[in-house]
C-alpha cells in the first residue's frame, strides 16, 4: 500500500527506484586468523543475509574476485548462497572481475547466471597441495628433528622427514575425492551447457571469452550495465558489506584492542601470510 501511495508523490518522495544488492567477495579463500581476515563463510554470511533480505529486489548480485583457496570454505559459501536463494526465492547473478578460479569458481557456481569480463580468468577446476622438504637442510645445519607421537601416521608428510610413498598415495586419494566433488558440482549446476572439452576438469584455466564457449559461464559484461539492461536504467546498485577496523585496513592482524604494539609483533608472520596469498594470485598473472 505504501509503495502504491508513493507512486503519486512528486520528486524524491515519489516512485521508489528498484534496488539490486551486491555482495563483494575478494581475496584468497581460507579460515580467518589473527594475521589475515580470509574470504570465508564467517566473513560474508552477514552480508549475504542482509542482501537476501531485500524483499523487493529482483535479484541478488555477487561480485567475485578470487584465485581460490580452501575447498571447504568455498563449498560452505556456495551452499549458504543457494540456501538463501531458495528461502527467499531470489535469482542470483554472479559477476567475475579479474579471476574466479578453483575455489573462486566453486563459489561462482552458486549463480543462476555467471557474467564475466572477456579478459577474466576462469576455471582451474582441480585440487592442489604444496609444501617444502627440509631434510637436507637439517643435515647441513647439524640439527636433529625430535618428534614424539601417539599414532604412527600422526606426522604424515612431515616436511622435515623423507617422503613416504604410502603417505603420498593417501594424499592423492583425498585430492581425488575432493576433485570428484568439485566436478559433480560443475556438472550439476552447468551440465546442460558444458562443452565436451577434454581438459575441462584438468585444472587448466581460460579467459572469460573462452570460458563462455566452454559453457563455464553464461555471458560477457559488467555488473552495472547488465543490471540496468535487465531491470531498467533506474535500478540502483547497493553494495552490502561490513567495514574493517581502522588499523586492520593497513596492518594485517592489527586490532583496536591490541593497538600498534600487537600489530608490530605480528608483522613478520603477516608478511608470510601476504606472500602466500600473492603466490595464489601470481599463478594467474595478477
Amino acid at each position: 500500500m505504501l509503495k502504491k501511495l508513493r507512486s503519486y508523490l512528486p520528486g524524491k518522495w515519489g516512485k521508489v527506484r528498484p534496488v539490486v544488492p551486491v555482495v563483494r567477495m575478494s581475496g584468497a579463500i581460507g579460515a580467518a586468523s589473527p594475521l589475515k581476515s580470509g574470504l570465508n563463510l564467517s566473513s560474508v554470511e552477514d552480508a549475504l543475509e542482509t542482501a537476501f533480505s531485500f524483499k523487493e529486489a529482483p535479484a541478488v548480485a555477487l561480485s567475485i574476485n578470487s584465485p581460490g583457496g580452501s575447498p571447504v570454505q568455498s563449498h560452505l559459501i556456495f551452499k549458504r548462497i543457494r540456501q538463501l536463494a531458495d528461502e527467499n526465492n531470489k535469482q542470483v547473478l554472479v559477476f567475475v572481475e579479474d579471476v574466479a578460479a578453483s575455489g573462486g569458481y566453486m563459489i561462482a557456481l552458486a549463480g543462476d547466471d555467471i557474467i564475466v569480463d572477456p579478459a577474466s580468468i576462469i576455471g582451474s577446476i582441480g585440487v592442489v597441495s604444496a609444501g617444502f622438504g627440509f631434510t637436507e637442510l637439517l643435515e647441513k645445519a647439524g640439527v636433529q628433528r625430535r618428534v614424539y607421537t601417539s599414532g604412527e601416521k600422526k606426522v604424515t608428510l612431515d616436511p622435515f622427514a623423507p617422503e613416504v610413498k604410502e603417505d603420498i598415495e593417501h594424499l592423492k586419494t583425498l585430492q581425488h575425492e575432493i576433485h570428484e566433488m568439485f566436478i559433480d558440482m560443475v556438472k550439476s549446476r552447468r551440465g546442460d551447457v558444458l562443452s565436451d572439452e577434454d581438459n575441462l576438469f584438468s585444472g587448466l584455466f581460460w579467459t572469460g571469452a573462452k570460458a563462455r564457449d566452454l559453457g563455464l559461464v553464461d555471458g560477457l559484461g559488467d555488473l552495472h550495465s547488465t543490471i540496468h539492461e535487465r531491470y531498467g536504467k533506474e535500478t540502483k546498485v547497493k553494495v552490502v558489506g561490513t567495514k574493517k577496523r581502522f588499523l586492520g585496513r593497513f596492518i594485517p592482524g592489527a586490532s583496536l584492542k591490541g593497538g600498534l604494539n600487537e600489530a608490530a609483533g605480528t608483522l613478520p608472520a603477516a608478511a608470510l601470510a601476504t606472500l602466500e596469498e600473492k603466490s595464489l594470485w601470481a599463478k594467474f598473472g595478477l
